[in-house]
This record gives structure tokens, C-alpha cells and sequence, in this order.
């Protein structure tokens, strides 16, 4: 069967995020006790979070999903209060479905993640955090078995997206810097449509092995202009946390911010900002929650995956353009959708 450019896959991904969604319930309904806390009336962001014991992220990532259930809810004041929805998951409705919630509150994956809601992450990280690297400890990425698995398992959801990031972003005859370029695809793509254009792929070593190995195969795919590709595009080995990055015209994040912190993701917005030139663009392709952090229930599924296995969250438009304001940059308003609830923003340097 031919491949259909339009059809978005977002349900696959959808269904394969639920499962964080589904911990996230039954942890908030059997081991933290959050309708429980708020069936006495509403409490603000900071007060219900002390009282159930959350730090800034466990809560960020909690609270939008169940805002997206629609069983809380934000009233006038911002405080957040129980829905009419939400009371059917405490002891005071009759009849309520508490019980039945609870007939999987000993699943151990409910249970790791009320473990990490009240920890803000895994009790054990001597392994690292997913495929994120940790302080000055080597990057789990340098692993070359392990950089193949990850960065292969990305390259389908890169191949299906990347034609649609490239076809919406600015067109340009100057460079781009895709940082944390993984497969490559999205600059391979890019420099299709940019066909006088060159571009550098930063990103780990072992990562850089798998990704010249799809360019090979990406020249050698018979679409015009391809075979061009390998003379434009350079591989950056490098840790964009620490090591200088080249100077662009437009730079590239794409599935980037959201597996740190925010204090990381203003630092990288920092450097990134100085490595633009005037005039310049910073461009992310991401799933972005709502402004409001209520929403929308596929982002707060995909916020709870990265949550269970990286430093981040996903984060809002609002988040992201207060970060680039910080640094310099101007950010637009603009807001671009792409397929598998992802969409596009950016940013300019005047």
C-alpha cells in the first residue's frame, strides 16, 4: 500500500501515550489523594502541590492531565477545584467509581508513578535518566548499541514528520543548525526544499554514525536533488549544553526542550539565541500543552511519558515564548500545526 502524505497517525501514538495518562489517574486517585484534598473546596496551585508533597514539575505534569480528564478544573481566581466529573472519584459521591479505580491502584506502574510524582523522577538514577545525560557523567547517547536502538526507533516518526516541518519552515539560501538533529531527517528535508542552502547536524557521536547511514540512503532514494544533500550538510559532534555552536541563520530544535528542566530550557534557549545571527530564526517542533495548562489530553499523556523518562514535561507556547523573550529573541504568534499532535513556533533575532 502507498504511502499516504496526509493521513496523521496520531491515534497510534495517542493510544501508546494513554497508558501514562491512566498511571497518572490512579495515582492521583489512590496513592496521593488529590479529590480528596479538594473535596472541601479549591485550593491554589502552590497550596494543593505542598499538600500533597509535589515539587514544580511532578505538579506541572499532574494537574494539566487531570484538568484534560476534565474531573479538575480552574476557577475565576486560578485556584483549582473538582469537577462535577471529578466527584465521581471521591468517597463523598454515591454512587462513585473510587473502588473501581482502585481495583488497579497495586499495578506496579501506578505505583512507580506515584514514586516519581512525589520524587520528581526515579528513586534509582545511578542508570541515568532515559537517554538524557546527567551532570558531568557521560551522555547515555555515547553508548553505541544503545544510541542505534533509541535513534532508530525515532526514525519513523522523524521520516513521517519531517517533510511537513520542512515545507513551513522559512525558506532560506543560508544555514541551518539542527541541534540534537537525532536521524538527521528534518535537515535532510529542509535542504530539499532549500536547494542552495547547507546545514549542520549537531549532536553525540554515536548518534551522528547512526544518522550518516540514513543519509546515505536518503541521497541514494532516487528524489530530485537528493544525491546533492551529502555535499551540504555537515556533521557537529558535540554537547549542546557545554560545547560552542556554530553560527546559523535559522536553527532547529525539534522534540528538544521537553526533556529538561526549566532552568536547562532557559539556558538552551540562551545559547541558542547567541548562536543566530542578526536577523536570524529559532524554530521548535513540538507538542505544546494549552497556555492555560488545562490541556490538551494527548499533549498531557505525551508530558506524563516524558516525565517518566527524561529531566522534562511538555511545556506551552507560552512557556517556550517567555524563554525566547528572555533571551533576546522576539517571539512571534505565530502557531503552526504539523500532524501527531506536534506543531511548529518560532522566534526571531532582530
Amino acid at each position: 500500500m502507498l504511502h499516504n502524505p496526509q493521513l496523521d497517525p496520531a491515534p497510534i501514538t495517542r493510544h501508546l501515550r494513554a497508558m501514562f495518562g491512566s498511571r497518572l489517574l490512579i495515582a492521583a486517585v489512590h496513592h496521593l489523594n488529590v479529590f480528596e484534598e479538594l473535596s472541601n473546596g479549591p485550593l491554589s496551585v502552590p497550596e494543593l502541590s505542598q499538600r500533597l508533597g509535589l515539587k514544580e514539575r511532578p505538579a506541572s505534569v499532574l494537574f494539566p492531565a487531570l484538568c484534560a480528564m476534565e474531573l479538575l478544573e480552574y476557577n475565576e481566581s486560578g485556584a483549582l477545584q473538582i469537577t462535577a466529573l471529578g466527584r465521581y472519584v471521591t468517597q463523598t459521591q454515591t454512587p462513585n467509581l473510587t473502588g473501581y479505580v482502585g481495583l488497579e491502584k497495586n499495578d506496579p506502574g501506578a505505583v512507580e508513578m506515584a514514586v516519581r510524582l512525589w520524587n520528581d523522577g526515579p528513586l534509582d538514577t545511578s542508570g541515568g535518566i532515559s537517554y538524557v545525560k546527567e551532570g558531568d557523567d557521560p551522555s547515555p547517547m555515547d553508548d553505541a548499541e544503545l544510541s542505534r536502538m533509541f535513534t532508530l526507533g525515532l526514525a519513523g516518526r522523524a521520516q513521517k514528520l519531517s517533510p511537513i516541518v520542512a515545507s513551513k519552515i522559512s525558506k532560506h539560501s543560508g544555514h541551518l543548525l539542527d541541534v540534537a538533529g537525532g536521524t538527521g531527517y528534518y535537515t535532510y528535508e529542509w535542504l530539499l526544499v532549500n536547494p542552495t542552502a547547507t546545514a549542520t547536524l549537531f549532536d553525540r557521536p554515536a548518534v551522528l554514525a547512526v544518522a550518516a547511514e540514513l543519509l546515505d540512503a536518503f541521497a541514494r532514494s532516487g528524489r530530485p536533488g537528493a544525491e546533492t544533500i551529502r555535499e551540504r550538510v555537515t556533521f557537529h559532534p558535540g554537547d549542546m549544553l557545554t560545547d560552542e555552536l556554530p553560527e546559523t541563520d535559522i536553527l532547529l530544535a525539534a522534540s528538544l526542550f521537553h526533556d529538561w528542566p526549566t532552568e536547562t530550557c532557559q539556558m538552551l534557549a540562551n545559547r541558542f539565541a547567541a548562536a543566530i545571527r542578526p536577523g536570524g530564526e529559532l524554530w521548535v517542533h513540538d507538542a505544546f500543552l494549552n497556555d492555560a495548562l488545562d490541556g490538551p489530553l494527548p499533549v498531557t499523556d505525551y508530558s506524563a511519558q516524558l516525565f517518566w523518562g527524561t529531566k522534562g514535561r511538555c511545556y506551552s507556547r507560552k512557556e517556550y515564548r517567555q524563554w525566547f523573550a528572555q533571551a533576546g529573541l522576539q517571539p512571534t504568534e505565530e502557531d503552526i500545526s504539523t500532524q501527531m499532535d506536534y506543531g511548529l513556533i518560532w522566534s526571531k533575532k532582530v
